[in-house]
């Protein structure tokens, strides 16, 4: 049931939309309004795995502590891999900048661990608030943002309307769209559109992803590149990995941000001899003790991250059961198969490992990165197989080619420098967009 304030609230936002779009707007806060019970039962149950959602668990619903000074910059990052390319944007600004100050939400407990390494005095970091009236307007009558922006994909109609309402400048940045997503967008256009339409500038990856959101109704200021060609891989945990790597005396094939059911798959392709050093790093934490579990009771020996000293300890399979340290582990791959490209989920980042030089093996899937993951093939830094067998196999010939290996890892990182560049582009137009100097004089 929608409260008088919520009732106001929506009506308000509302205005300015065609009598069927409110319509579709109402029916869909009625239901966030209703599953709201759900989220609540989901986050106890991900709290148990991850106990970072059980922390601030009121702020998802608009409800926070002490007053809070307006004006912040507010970036909206929903996970690990947008917060990573918000990362990229954040010191790009700051270097413009140095007093901007930062109001960051995220929505995965990843997307907050690594967010917390980006916030500075003055800046505040929440929950994103989930997307009801309420929610949304408490949001931004406590924080009052001089200007929002979206990483990647994250658009909420409430949120956006909620923004448009109060005469919040909001930009979708890194922007990406899937065939597949904007077939769903076109379906609810009655509700989407008009929301894709109220963003005050879109910022594209690609043409396609910029054709695509045109179609949806967006206003798309410009085509940049990915944010993530700009992050520079952490140093230290390169050379560190690279170091582990040259003590061995086999070469290391990695199963690089793996998904739920790659693993099984994975394990089932292995041989049995002992000429290859076998890695797997999962993409979610909650699932390191399942995934150690599954190596064990494959029948390999397991040696986890998380026990290594100074040294890998040795065994058949390792497991690369920490955070933020991706770096490492393509440091100590001589190969990587991409995650999330062996079943229909679109792929993880490549970037990253082209970055560090370590060469890719692709499965079918990379419709997330699809333009990189095409850029990747013809530059020689990756190669496509269409299974996990044959992606297994592939790994293991060029992992034993040394040559082979070298010209791949070096396509990797020429590949990576020359599209960089986003970061530059995408903050400039931000400053331009949004009028900051402006804005952030009313922060001071």
């Amino acid at each position: 049931m929608i409260r008088p304030r919520e009732r106001t609230s929506l009506a308000r936002s509302s205005l300015a939309r065609p009598l069927l779009s409110r319509c579709a707007l109402a029916l869909y806060s009625l239901a966030v309004i209703g599953v709201q019970p759900l989220l609540r039962r989901k986050l106890r149950r991900r709290g148990r795995a991850e106990a970072k959602y059980l922390e601030n668990i009121e702020e998802r619903f608009g409800h926070y502590g002490a007053p809070t000074q307006p004006g912040r910059l507010w970036i909206h990052a929903v996970s690990l891999g947008e917060t990573r390319a918000a990362a990229v944007l954040i010191e790009e600004l700051r270097k413009r900048d140095p007093s901007l100050r930062i109001l960051l939400t995220n929505g995965t407990a990843t997307g907050r661990a690594e967010g917390e390494r980006l916030v500075r005095e003055g800046d505040e970091q929440v929950w994103q608030p989930w997307d009801t009236p309420e929610a949304v307007r408490r949001f931004l009558e406590h924080f009052r943002p001089c200007a929002g922006v979206l990483m990647e994909t994250e658009v909420w109609p409430n949120l956006i309307e909620g923004c448009k309402a109060r005469g919040i400048p909001i930009a979708l940045a890194n922007a990406r769209m899937s065939e597949k997503t904007m077939r769903r967008t076109q379906w609810g256009a009655r509700l989407l559109r008009p929301t894709y339409a109220a963003l005050s500038a879109v910022w594209a990856q690609t043409g396609d992803d910029a054709r695509r959101l045109a179609q949806t109704g967006a206003t798309v200021k410009g085509v940049f590149g990915n944010l993530k060609y700009d992050a520079t891989p952490d140093t230290a945990q390169l050379e560190r990995g690279v170091a582990w790597r040259t003590g061995l005396d086999r070469p290391v094939v990695m199963l690089a941000s793996s998904r739920e059911g790659e693993e099984a798959e994975f394990l089932a392709a292995l041989p049995r001899d002992a000429d290859v050093q076998w890695l797997i790093v999962p993409r979610h934490p909650q699932r390191f003790d399942e995934v150690a579990r599954m190596v064990a009771q494959a029948g390999w020996s397991v040696s986890r991250r998380s026990a290594w000293g100074a040294v890998p300890q040795a065994a058949q399979v390792w497991i690369g059961d920490s955070l933020g340290e991706m770096a490492l582990y393509y440091g100590l791959a001589d190969v990587a198969l991409l995650g999330g490209s062996f079943a229909p989920l679109g792929g993880q980042n490549l970037i990253e490992a082209a970055a560090c030089g370590c060469p890719l093996v692709m499965g079918p899937h990379t419709f997330n990165f699809a333009e990189a993951a095409q850029l990747a093939l013809h530059s020689g830094a990756a190669v496509r197989v269409a299974s996990m067998r044959e992606g297994v196999i592939a790994a293991r010939e060029l992992a034993r080619d040394r040559g082979r290996l070298n010209e791949a890892a070096a396509a990797g990182e020429r590949f990576a420098e020359a599209n960089r560049g986003a970061a530059a582009k995408t903050a400039q137009a931000l400053l331009e967009l949004l009028e900051l100097p402006e804005l952030l004089a009313k922060q001071r």
